[in-house]
């Protein structure tokens, strides 16, 4: 989907929300804090550069989840660093109040 020098982007094979991607830096690291400042800087561009791009092909989304997982204990399961971008859509729950807070 998108790419730099330090990551790539891809869509998420197990989608919250249509239009869900990972942004993930291209050298092996286990969470985020795991990222030198340069992946972090990268990892960001491509945040950036994919929230610009999925809002212009489609106008219904309105706001954006972003999400990682650090640890087992977290809900980790794949150990290498990868960024969840959530398109959201008015509607798209009942009351999206607390946002990632009710995933606990």
């Amino acid at each position: 989907m998108a790419e730099n020098a330090l990551a790539y982007a891809i869509h998420d094979k197990f989608p919250v929300t249509d239009g869900h991607v990972l942004v993930i830096p291209k050298r092996h690291a286990e969470n985020y804090f795991s990222l030198t400042q340069d992946e972090l800087v990268a990892c960001d561009g491509l945040l950036r550069q994919l929230r610009d791009d999925i809002e212009n092909q489609d106008s219904s989304v309105k706001g954006f989840n972003i999400a990682m997982n650090a640890g087992a204990v977290a809900g980790q399961t794949v150990f290498h660093c990868h960024i969840h971008l959530i398109p959201r859509r008015s509607g798209d729950v009942d009351d999206p109040r607390g946002g990632i807070r009710h995933t606990i």
